[in-house]
């Protein structure tokens, strides 16, 4: 077997899928261990040792991984705090992927938000100071011309990456501009993709896209070692990411580009832009519209009123209402409404108010055609200022003349959604449907428990961050958790499977469907989507529906004659193989 150089990254190893057959390789005592995919750690067998000049490197007695897993979720679990959390699995993963893997795999709900939520927010304040083992690839806005030498030292060859996923660090939740840490993000996103959906991670590169920050304290701390000086935009951005774009795609030509962490207004033109021309996926506008139609439609199951016949109040203007929006008049198309039908069923609102027609200082990036026209609210009551000056048509007033039978809040407005909007809208709605997505908690727009109390028991609730099931009058009801990770990796997992040519509208749209054909909402106070139980049991359904739509739409570029086979080998195990010394 031919040697290939081992990148940054991870080493390229060809037949690694499920962990079938050995490894072979010319590495010998040290730089075995400081492979992460090579390194065992206690693991390496006898003849093992023996052979990769490990002698007398490790202690004598050989363990088990499942050994290794049990020792090292103590060490994890002694730490105090979640910033230490953090750090000890990235050193983990940096020093041993497939304990991390196994490691993470087995506690996904528990360990998730330290890898890839708020707790790498922490991690990524701190990155100036604390830069550890450069992982991915980091592409500089001042070095276009570079960008292709940057992907050659990988040493990847062009059918030997599945997934790149590229952040400019602009748009981070609960941070904003974060500057090259921003590249902590996309590690973690990536991890989650290897241990919820099987995608190797041999074969994903993470990629920091940096143009700059506008983060002054970066700026001006001498230990920052991303570029110092403010985000540049306009047409040099722009060829920023059609360069990045075109050498990934030509070099890599059956990889998926995820998007993550932009700002609403580069990400949704990003997308617009490549969406039909190359496999490409924004999570923030596709993902949390995708598991928002889930959740929406095991609702309107239990309402036993059609999604086209919902009134839909949409408070929120940022990439999650956008692909809210854009995912609920989707599934009403394929329903069989019409496209004015189903713009009637939206009412979208800013934090200015109702998006109007009249609206030019509308600074929203929803389509204008979720505005409403000016004529319909022309007698509704308006708010005034502190100077008497109108202001525009807020919340309770289109609540009140709307009517709505589902609300959802993506606005980061907290305690928006108050008491007596609540109630009035449970006056006219049988299950009221409240889904809230803005996080963290102190940015709700309201409580599963206020929500469920204000509609007497009757609310179908779902919450953007974790709840613990609310107990109402004897009735326990389930609080669907609205996140993305029960979609993304079985949706990227599926689309590789089928090497499809683009991610399109009706691969989402299934993936959607399968994560709602996984609950049953018959039992009074089930929540709406699966548990984060078995991440991976979701993922393989998502797969395998994600990969039928491909065909059945014709962008399919592989036979597929068992779908679910074909999903379940392309699904990267985390397992210890034989090393053999060559």
């Amino acid at each position: 077997m031919r040697l290939k150089p081992i990148p940054f990254l991870a080493p390229n190893l060809k037949k690694r899928r499920n962990g079938q057959g050995p490894v072979q390789t010319k590495a010998r005592g040290p730089a075995v261990l400081n492979t992460p995919l090579l390194n065992k750690g206690t693991a390496f067998t006898e003849l093992e040792r023996s052979t990769l000049g490990l002698t007398g490197l490790l202690p004598p007695e050989s363990s088990t991984l499942d050994m290794q897993v049990r020792r090292a979720y103590i060490q994890y679990d002694r730490l105090s705090d979640v910033l230490s959390k953090n750090v000890y699995l990235t050193a983990l993963h940096d020093r041993n992927e497939i304990l991390f893997y196994r490691l993470f795999s087995e506690h996904l709900r528990e360990m998730i938000p330290v890898v890839n939520d708020l707790t790498v927010g922490q991690a990524i304040e701190h990155y100036p100071h604390e830069f550890r083992r450069p992982r991915g690839l980091y592409l500089s806005i001042r070095h276009i011309s570079s960008i292709q030498t940057a992907f050659d030292n990988i040493g990847a060859g062009s059918d030997e990456i599945d997934l790149i996923l590229a952040t400019d660090a602009e748009g981070i939740l609960g941070i904003g501009d974060a500057g090259v840490g921003g590249i902590e993000v996309a590690i973690g996103k990536l991890a989650i993709y290897t241990a919820a959906g099987g995608i190797d991670p041999a074969r994903v590169i993470p990629v920091m896209l940096d143009t700059g920050t506008n983060k002054e304290s970066l700026l001006e701390d001498p230990l920052y070692v991303g570029n110092r000086f403010p985000r540049i935009r306009g047409e040099r951005y722009d060829e920023f990411i059609k360069a990045y774009v075109e050498t990934a795609t030509r070099m890599f030509p059956n990889a998926i580009l995820i998007w993550e962490d932009f700002t609403t207004t580069n990400g949704k033109r990003i997308l617009d832009k490549y969406r039909e021309k190359i496999r490409t996926f924004n999570d923030d506008i596709q993902g949390t519209g995708a598991i928002t139609l889930a959740a929406a439609i095991s609702a309107v199951r239990v309402a036993g009123i059609s999604l086209g016949k919902q009134r839909i109040v949409i408070y929120g203007a940022g990439d999650g209402a956008i692909g809210v929006a854009r995912q609920l008049y989707a599934e009403m198309r394929k329903e069989g409404s019409t496209s004015g039908d189903a713009l009637d069923r939206f009412w979208c609102l800013d934090q200015k108010g109702l998006l109007t027609g009249e609206r030019p200082d509308a600074s929203s990036e929803i389509p204008s055609s979720f505005f409403r026209p000016s004529t319909e609210s022309k007698n509704w009551r308006r708010g005034v200022d502190e100077e008497g000056n109108s202001l525009g048509i807020g919340l309770a007033e289109v609540i009140h003349q709307v009517r709505p039978t589902m609300l959802i809040g993506a606005s980061g407005d907290q305690d928006a959604f108050g008491e007596e909007m609540i109630r009035e809208m449970a006056q006219h709605a049988a299950r009221p449907v409240v889904f809230v997505l803005s996080t963290p908690l102190s940015r709700c727009e309201a409580t599963p428990t206020d929500l469920i109390a204000w509609t007497e028991g009757r609310g179908l609730i779902a919450t953007r961050t974790f709840s613990p099931p609310v107990t109402y009058k004897g009735l326990t009801h389930v609080i669907a958790h609205i996140t993305n990770t029960l979609l993304y990796p079985g949706l990227v997992l599926g689309t590789t499977v089928a090497k499809a040519s683009r991610i399109s509208d009706g691969m989402i749209a299934s993936a959607a469907s399968a994560v709602s054909s996984l609950v049953s909402v018959r039992q009074p106070g089930a929540s709406l989507l699966p548990q984060m139980d078995d991440l991976r049991t979701v993922s393989l359904t998502v797969a395998v529906a994600v990969a039928e739509a491909a065909e059945k739409e014709g962008i399919s570029c592989t036979p597929m004659d068992d779908i679910v086979q074909m999903v379940q080998d392309a699904m990267w195990q985390p397992e210890y193989r034989p090393i053999e010394a060559i």
